[in-house]
């Protein structure tokens, strides 16, 4: 006997849960192609195409917003350049270059300008592509 929806006074099929495992590789290829869907429409739609009925009819979708993978990502490396030890190795340089135990040469300066500019430019791309502001002024 179908269960029937609390009041309608009509029959609706209630859908019944149906559980699957996977390795950590296919959930993680499937959530990249799911985008915006959650992972259980966009796995109906990959099993029923067009035919694939929605869930909530005309009720919200209870779905919290996860970032993009490409979002995770992005947010992973800008979270590991400012862990690295990037500015601590370019300021041992610069008290080692001062107290004249590194010789410094028009090359050295050159290359020491092209690393900090291009760690500026890593940075500065990331944090667009994240949309996130420098809290600290640069």
């Amino acid at each position: 006997m179908e269960k029937t929806k609390a009041g309608s006074g009509r029959r609706k099929p209630v859908a019944k849960p149906f559980s699957i495992r996977l390795s950590d590789d296919e959930r993680k290829m499937l959530l990249r192609e799911a985008g915006k869907l959650s992972l259980a429409s966009h796995i109906r739609q990959k099993l029923f195409g067009e035919t694939a009925s929605p869930r909530r009819g005309k009720l919200p979708s209870r779905k919290q917003q996860r970032p993009s993978m490409d979002r995770a990502l992005l947010a992973q490396v800008l979270a590991a350049l400012g862990r690295s030890e990037f500015g601590r190795s370019l300021q041992d340089i610069a008290k080692a270059a001062r107290m004249g135990a590194l010789p410094v040469t028009p090359e050295l300066v050159d290359e020491l300008h092209c690393a900090c500019a291009e760690i500026r430019t890593m940075r500065d791309a990331l944090m667009q592509a994240l949309r996130v502001m420098p809290d600290d002024g640069q």
